[in-house]
């Protein structure tokens, strides 16, 4: 019996590339807090230059090559979906609100139908 095995080669650089993303990421929350005084422009300035820093590093990176072509391979499965029609949905969504319905019913008539049996019947307490 063959097995088949996925094999994720990382290499120094792909690690060394994913801690520079953190570390971008970690550089540019703490220049958004530290530079507070300087006004909101230099805030958010650092804060998105650091995050797009941290975004092309982290997509040089093969996890980011990897993400890409999950992104791709969704994209392509979303395409081969066959939605319903709008008959076909009015159909099952009454199907299951009479479904419901019964259910609640058959609940309904069961709970009644032993608290007839133990209160009045085995207990017998009276309302």
């Amino acid at each position: 019996m063959a097995t088949s095995q996925v094999e994720t080669v990382s290499t120094g650089a792909d690690k060394a590339k994913l801690g520079v993303a953190v570390a971008l990421v970690i550089a540019a929350l703490a220049g958004f807090y530290l530079l507070g005084r300087q006004g909101q422009l230099a805030q958010w300035g650092a804060l998105v230059l650091g995050l797009a820093a941290a975004f092309v590093v982290f997509m040089t990176a093969e996890a980011g090559k990897q993400f890409v072509a999950f992104g791709r391979d969704s994209w392509k499965e979303v395409k081969k979906v066959v939605w319903p029609t709008r008959k076909e949905s009015v159909q099952m969504t009454l199907y299951v609100i009479g479904f419901c319905a019964v259910m609640a019913l058959f609940l309904w008539l069961t709970d009644k139908t032993l608290e007839w049996v133990f209160y009045d019947l085995i207990l017998g307490w009276k309302k």
